[in-house]
């Protein structure tokens, strides 16, 4: 137990206190043939310039995209990140800081927090949002829930294009307290059929742009929701918000998103940040914390959490959502990040971003592959191939490049399609290799 700094006396005195003889006695539920008695099989220690250098072994077995150009999306995205935004993230004052009980000595950081919030309202065109949640995915099931707990009803109704990770998602949160799912069809990569939104629907979810980088129509999806007396709840790519119409002048109830577009790096899959926004009436009903702005007794500007209360996630089944805190530090990143771009650079980076996609899509269909859906996407499209997705993705990973997602275990209506993204920092070149590739590797 070299890291573990109590005595054996230490030990004694702790078994003692709670009236057992020995640590085994803790473990006495658990049967004897389960216990792992001895040492563990696993290598012995490496002094420290080892442990670096096989560490450094490993990590060449991965690719990463300095040697590799990145062609996959699927609700994770290769943008460009300022500079700012690492130099102000790992400051000790951010970079270690935990929930801000007192806002006397975390203004700061409270005040990171609002902006953060005013940022994203005003990106989504809502009256407000929260200090983030994990992910989008957790984001779009507590918006789930949260419709339940307004209207009492009991049926979520969800397009078959929000993500297939998100829909994973919101069925355990659906199952854990009995709430039923039902889903919206699709034709030609867009939601069509909303025969399923009824009388019983609590909300109607859509992904804008959806999956396949379609932009739904979500005036259509609204006038579902309100005929059946259900919310709107979008789910909405922050990037696409630079061109797009926001989803609050379709007037949404809740709108969520992924925030890792906004200055985090793609890491493996993580970390990421989930965005939470709604109208101003169901203020105390919103998941996570809110800052709000006030001012002390000399008229100073201060900022402190606000009309709800930690404890309130503490109260089991009682409770509006059990999400205790927030992603502050990757909140943090998106505010420098969109401090940083403004609403010109948003916007410049949504307009390079439907310029490459537009030139990769007439490239790749050129080089063999063939656009399954023919309507406006932003950012990725779907492209069908005459060859095996998965055994075309791992002939282009040879030559450096992360080409899309084969859909096949998705939808299997799609099992020869490929999801290809296309960011703003595509570049020509880039997407010419791609087609050149592709076209080697349909022959």
């Amino acid at each position: 137990m070299a890291y573990i700094p109590h005595t054996e006396e230490d030990r004694r005195e702790m078994l003692a206190t709670i009236g057992i003889n020995s640590i085994d006695e803790l473990f006495r539920e658990i049967p004897e043939n389960l216990r792992v008695h001895g040492q563990l099989n696993i290598p012995s220690f490496l002094s420290e310039d080892k442990l670096y250098s096989h560490l450094a072994e490993l990590s060449r077995r991965n690719s990463d995209l300095v040697e590799t150009v990145c062609f996959l999306g699927a609700g994770i995205y290769d943008r460009y990140i300022p500079s700012t935004v690492a130099a102000v993230i790992q400051r000790g004052e951010f970079l270690t800081a935990y929930t801000p009980y007192q806002p006397e000595l975390s203004q700061g950081y409270l005040q990171a927090i609002y902006e953060f919030q005013t940022m994203v309202a005003n990106l989504y065109g809502m009256d407000l949002a929260n200090a983030s949640m994990y992910d989008g995915a957790t984001s779009m099931a507590e918006a789930a829930i949260m419709a339940h707990g307004v209207n009492g009803r009991s049926k979520i109704a969800i397009s078959r294009a929000v993500h297939p990770h998100y829909r994973e998602v919101l069925r355990t949160y659906c199952w854990s307290v009995g709430l039923d799912i039902v889903e919206i069809d699709t034709e030609g990569g867009i939601t069509s059929n909303f025969t399923p939104v009824d009388s019983e629907a609590a909300c109607v979810i859509v992904q804008y742009p959806n999956f396949f980088g379609v932009i739904e129509d979500l005036g259509k999806a609204r006038d579902a929701a309100r005929a059946a007396g259900a919310m709107f709840i979008v789910v909405a790519d922050p990037t696409a918000m630079g061109l797009l119409k926001p989803p609050g002048e379709f007037d949404a109830d809740i709108v969520v998103g992924e925030g890792q577009p906004l200055g985090i790096p793609m890491g493996f899959g993580g970390p990421l940040l989930g965005l939470f926004s709604c109208k101003d009436e169901f203020v105390r009903r919103i998941p996570g914390r809110i800052v709000g702005r006030t001012s002390d007794h000399d008229g100073n500007n201060g900022y402190v959490m606000t009309l709800r209360t930690r404890e309130q996630d503490i109260r089991r089944e009682k409770a509006t959502s059990n999400i205790c805190t927030n992603e502050a530090l990757m909140g943090l990143a998106a505010t420098v990040y969109m401090e940083a771009m403004g609403k010109n650079g948003l916007r410049a980076v949504a307009e390079a971003t439907v310029r490459n996609t537009q030139y990769a899509m007439k490239k790749l269909t050129e080089a063999g592959g063939k656009l399954r859906f023919q309507q406006r996407v932003f950012g990725e499209f779907v492209l069908e191939i005459p060859k095996s997705p998965a055994s075309v993705q791992e002939a282009l990973l040879k030559k450096g490049i992360l080409c899309g997602l084969p859909l096949g275990d998705y939808y299997p209506e799609l099992k020869n399609c490929l999801l290809v993204a296309v960011t703003e920092i595509r570049t020509k070149e880039q997407i010419d290799h791609f087609a050149a590739e592709l076209k080697e590797a349909l022959k």
